[in-house]
């Protein structure tokens, strides 16, 4: 319904979650705001954490930015930890 994904790439549950966390951060009423999940790149080197993750969440109508976060989750989709970073106006 208020979700979905972009693209081909495979979107793993640690990203859903963590996104899924960030759209959560701007709920105020019973109704998500309408949101994509896109995959990243493949990461350039074995050293950075796959399921760690910079999420943003854009206006679907007007693609300003409204939030976005760090999080770091289990490969199953359990969030480990998240932490909102100040959006600039």
């Amino acid at each position: 319904a208020a979700h979905g994904n972009a693209g081909t790439a495979t979107v793993t549950p640690a990203l859903a979650a963590c996104s899924k966390a960030l759209v959560a951060t701007l709920t105020k009423s019973e109704t998500l705001p309408t949101y994509t999940v896109n995959a990243p790149s493949k990461p350039a080197s074995s050293e950075i954490d796959p399921n760690s993750f910079t999420v943003l969440a854009h206006s679907a109508t007007t693609r300003q930015l409204l939030a976005k976060a760090s999080c770091k989750a289990t490969p199953t989709g359990e969030i480990v930890s998240f932490k909102t970073i100040p959006v600039k106006s």
